[in-house]
């Protein structure tokens, strides 16, 4: 029998229909004014969803700018090369998220016509599209009324009415689709869904609410009880990694070596320096331990550092110069500095490059 204690009951008709009005007319006036929120283009809106997942609005806004430039359409993501795709993307990490969207992209011209189904079911079927991500392009785009639970509305939820459960947790993530359900309502959708979103990005944050300034306060079980940022209770995380990484800079008549990264594992496909984890750092599945064969480090003091982050790991690498055999070692390939650009680098790389620039 568990002692965890019980789930309130979901808000009455009349609840529901007070806290509509209170946070739509607060979202009139207190909404930011994001590029995304000014199409009702369904493919716009999907490319901005699948971007804002884990990154930050303020990187996505160029990102999203860029993207729909370089594919302005669904055939044209379906039809573009996965490395275009890649490179586009480069830099807002968590690749497998691109490769959904251009494998989604490729389905949607087969079976679709070109178009973001206006269908549940059609949308779920997609490669990458979950719960979210449908719920949230079908009442943006289309007005239709799906209900959608993130991050933010999974906190904002539980606060006003008081829920128990971690943050991401099972139990809590029911209460709150379940919430979301019977607040949703009938016109207006799409704004509804990002009013909650938006309260939770600008007011209910995670850790200093802006309670004088929420439309809910009066409403809000968490408010009532002095300690907010207590709901929902913290999620137990991951320790972070440090990883010592050294690179090697081989540069031979304008062409820098690097090297591809497998397939079926992080940043699958992604280029990258010659690199391997330092003798002191811990082991991981990310890098080898070992410098790729016909690859030599030059002895002295490092070209420079640069620090990192993925997932959970810290990264900090260190660039060597090096000696490379007169056959450049299988899979490394010679790039020109001028074709970069368009070649999909993981995020370290591209931050040596900034530094150590063209010879």
């Amino acid at each position: 029998m568990s002692d965890s204690p019980p789930f309130p009951a979901l808000p009455k008709k009349d609840r529901g229909a007070r806290l509509r009005r209170s946070l739509l007319a607060w979202y009139q006036t207190q909404r930011r004014d994001l590029p995304w929120r000014r199409t009702r283009d369904p493919y716009a809106i999907w490319i901005s969803e699948a971007m804002l997942q884990q990154t930050r609005v303020a990187t996505v806004i160029d990102y999203w700018r860029r993207f729909l430039t370089v594919f302005p359409s669904i055939a044209d993501l379906a039809a573009a090369d996965e490395d275009a795709v890649l490179a586009a993307w480069s830099g807002l990490g968590y690749y497998r998220r691109a490769r959904s969207l251009h494998a989604a992209a490729q389905a949607i011209v087969e079976r679709h016509g070109g178009r973001f189904p206006a269908n549940r079911e059609q949308a779920l079927a997609l490669p990458g599209v979950g719960e979210y991500t449908a719920g949230a392009v079908l009442s943006i785009a289309y007005d239709m009324p799906e209900a959608l639970v993130d991050g933010n509305v999974e906190r904002v939820l539980a606060r006003v009415l008081g829920a128990p459960g971690a943050a991401g947790s099972g139990p809590l993530k029911r209460f709150v689709w379940a919430v979301a359900h019977e607040l949703m309502p009938e016109d207006d959708a799409g704004l509804w869904n990002q009013a909650l979103m938006e309260l939770g990005a600008l007011v209910c944050t995670p850790t200093q609410p802006r309670c004088s300034d929420c439309p809910w306060k009066r409403s809000c079980a968490a408010w009532a009880s002095g300690s907010p940022t207590d709901i929902p209770a913290p999620k137990t995380r991951r320790a972070t990694q440090r990883l010592d990484l050294q690179g090697l800079w081989v540069v031979r008549e304008g062409r820098v070596v690097l090297m591809q990264r497998p397939e079926g594992g992080a940043m699958a496909g992604m280029w990258e320096l010659p690199t391997r984890r330092s003798e002191e750092s811990l082991p991981s599945t990310l890098w080898s331990a070992a410098w790729p064969a016909g690859l030599r480090p030059r002895l002295g003091a490092p070209l420079m550092e640069a620090q990192h982050a993925i997932t959970h790991h810290r990264i900090r690498i260190q660039v060597l110069e090096a000696r490379v055999a007169a056959r450049i070692p299988s899979p490394a390939y010679e790039w020109d500095f001028a074709n970069l650009e368009g070649l999909p680098l993981t995020g370290i790389t591209k931050k040596v490059l900034a530094q150590l620039g063209r010879p």
